[in-house]
């Protein structure tokens, strides 16, 4: 009996230290520290949210620049993932070949598959180049323009010295043109 005691006390303390207090503590600490990153790294246009730097959001008007694919339909409130479809699944085969058909048989990889996380905000200068023409034509704008536009958004990985763009930074430029 003297054993089952001691266990439920370890379990009692341990339950609110690692579950209440250190949550809590780590909590503050972002608040403190770095609130605009601890609450989702918001953009807010005017009084209202857009949207935040580090979800994508969908969207399927040839007017903006598209980002990866997602497999849970850009709901943040699902759990985030890939689809788990294999090399030999028939219906990726499928999904791939409608998205080809939708953006012609050389689209970039990027714009076929989905992203592992299902919400990954980021696509690459090549995939943004390869929609340049198509919201060039919807905007009536020059590709020259755009391009540079691209490039002045354009983020560099410090890890893969990769440049990517934040499809929605991009696209809040665009409005802003």
């Amino acid at each position: 009996m003297n054993l089952f005691k001691t266990a439920i006390k370890i379990f009692v303390v341990m339950t609110l230290l690692t579950g209440f207090i250190y949550p809590l503590f780590i909590t503050l600490i972002a608040q403190f520290t770095m609130p605009y990153h601890a609450n989702g790294s918001l953009i807010e246009k005017g009084d209202r949210i857009i949207g935040s730097l580090l979800i994508a959001q969908k969207t399927t008007d040839n007017r903006y620049f598209w980002p990866r694919p997602s497999a849970i339909d850009y709901d943040p409130i699902k759990p985030s993932g890939g689809s788990n479809l294999g090399p030999t699944s028939q219906k990726l085969k499928d999904i791939v070949n409608k998205r080809k058909d939708k953006m012609g048989k050389d689209a970039p990889g990027e714009l076929l598959y989905a992203s592992g996380s299902g919400l990954d905000p980021h696509i690459s200068l090549e995939t943004a180049y390869f929609q340049i023409a198509r919201v060039a034509k919807a905007r009536s704008m020059d590709e020259e323009a755009l391009k540079r536009m691209i490039n002045s958004t354009a983020e560099r990985n410090f890890k893969f010295k990769a440049r990517y763009v934040n499809v929605l930074l991009l696209n809040e430029a665009l409005d802003g043109k």
